[in-house]
């Protein structure tokens, strides 16, 4: 990404639609693109822009970029252009896209898609470039010194700040960190009226709530046999106390209650299966008293034999045990 220039890359699906899995393109200046078929949206196409071996870069890289989506057809016609989007890359964030491009029934029609392959365009141009630890970096044919620090560059009149891990960008109109964003932009485009009645106006107090919103949403990822009744108690109040500043939350409250079922069907088979191991057990020990009565009613039935062969022949020998 050391070209501040803008540029463009195209690359070719074949069999689009029989495609499941996540399609990524090869590298093109260091970016690369991703599908992922709707991402979780499975009657749209999602288009996402990612900078490529992100991991392998140094800490508190970021990259600012202006880009767009284009798809073509087989004979190069143009059938959807994004709006152009400028968003900062960075270690918590280091892909921006399109959740909701085209839908797949629109792919489908006529002079759409050719032979089922989709030709996508992505155009570029990076704005910034921060970097940080001990390295050159070429920009726009200018061969840098040696980065010691936190340094920041300016390319295409832009100059960045020092990333701190810290910064915010506004979604929505709550003010999150980076690394939030797009699971808040996710909330937004598969919930939009989430937060269209959210009554607090101060920012502060907005991005406390959100934060407690997206704490939630991580709790109710657990699996359900993993609350315990006072946890479920407590996420439910929770739950009331978002719902009470205006946040319209059905679709967590959905999800809770398929966990209160699905924590009670557990809770049930467990008990199911307490009840058989106790049945199982008391058949155990009815099976030993049988056993002990069998053994108790023959020693009497020898008693009375004994008795008996005592009174009709006084002078006879007798064992003294049944055994």
């Amino acid at each position: 990404m050391e070209d501040h220039k803008p540029t463009s890359f195209t690359f070719e699906i074949d069999n689009f639609l029989e495609k499941e899995a996540v399609i990524s393109s090869p590298t093109f200046s260091s970016m690369q693109t991703f599908i992922p078929k709707g991402n979780g949206i499975e009657d749209h196409l999602a288009l996402y822009l990612y900078v490529a071996n992100y991991g392998s870069l140094q800490l508190g890289w970021k990259r600012r970029a202006k880009f767009s989506f284009v798809l073509l057809n087989q004979s190069g016609k143009e059938f959807y252009k994004s709006t152009e989007l400028c968003q900062v890359f960075c270690a918590q964030v280091p892909g921006w896209g399109i959740v909701k491009a085209l839908t797949i029934k629109k792919l489908q029609e006529k002079g759409f898609m050719e032979k089922n392959k989709l030709i996508v365009k992505v155009q570029v141009q990076i704005l910034e470039v921060v970097v940080t630890g001990n390295e050159t970096m070429d920009v726009g044919g200018f061969h840098g010194a040696e980065v010691t620090g936190n340094e920041t560059m300016d390319v295409g009149g832009f100059h960045g700040a020092e990333v701190t891990g810290n910064e915010t960008m506004d979604v929505g109109g709550f003010h999150v960190l980076y690394s939030q964003a797009f699971q808040v932009s996710w909330i937004f485009v598969r919930h939009p009226d989430t937060a269209l009645n959210f009554r607090p106006k101060s920012h502060l107090v907005k991005t406390t709530y959100m934060n407690l919103l997206l704490k939630l949403i991580e709790k109710l990822d657990k699996p359900p046999h993993s609350f315990s009744e006072t946890e479920l108690s407590n996420t439910r109040t929770e739950l009331v106390d978002l719902t009470q500043t205006g946040f319209k939350l059905d679709w967590l409250k959905e999800k809770l209650d398929v966990i209160y079922l699905e924590r009670k069907k557990t809770a049930d088979a467990s008990r199911i299966q307490e009840l058989e191991q106790h049945n199982k057990n008391l058949k155990a020990e009815l099976n030993k008293e049988k056993i002990k009565s069998a053994a108790s009613a023959a020693k009497v039935l020898w008693l009375e034999q004994t008795v008996s062969t005592l009174k009709t022949k006084p002078n006879k020998k007798l064992k003294l045990s049944p055994n």
